[in-house]
């Protein structure tokens, strides 16, 4: 069970202030849009800090520009993208 939880688990790798627009690009690449509650769930329970820090409970004008790709879980709050790594 344990191997699992490992597994599945996800990080915070960055955020797009802190990347040059040639590491966004290839982070950007190949996402398509993600259901914002499906992925605030997740967030809540794999990244219940970030959850809390950004208080995510509360309404995001951003919502609909989240994104995922093969590598990415994309979060839009206050016009930040925060590439959160799959594992």
């Amino acid at each position: 069970m344990n191997a699992y939880l490992i597994y599945r688990t996800m990080y915070l790798e960055c955020t797009c202030s802190q990347i040059s627009i040639e590491k966004w690009k290839q982070k950007m690449k190949n996402s398509r849009p993600l259901n914002y509650g499906w992925l605030v769930r997740r967030i809540k329970k794999q990244l219940p800090l970030l959850y809390k820090e950004l208080c995510l409970e509360f309404y995001n004008p951003w919502e609909n520009q989240c994104r995922v790709n093969r590598d990415y879980y994309i979060l839009v709050h206050s016009a930040i993208e925060y590439f959160i790594r799959k594992r």
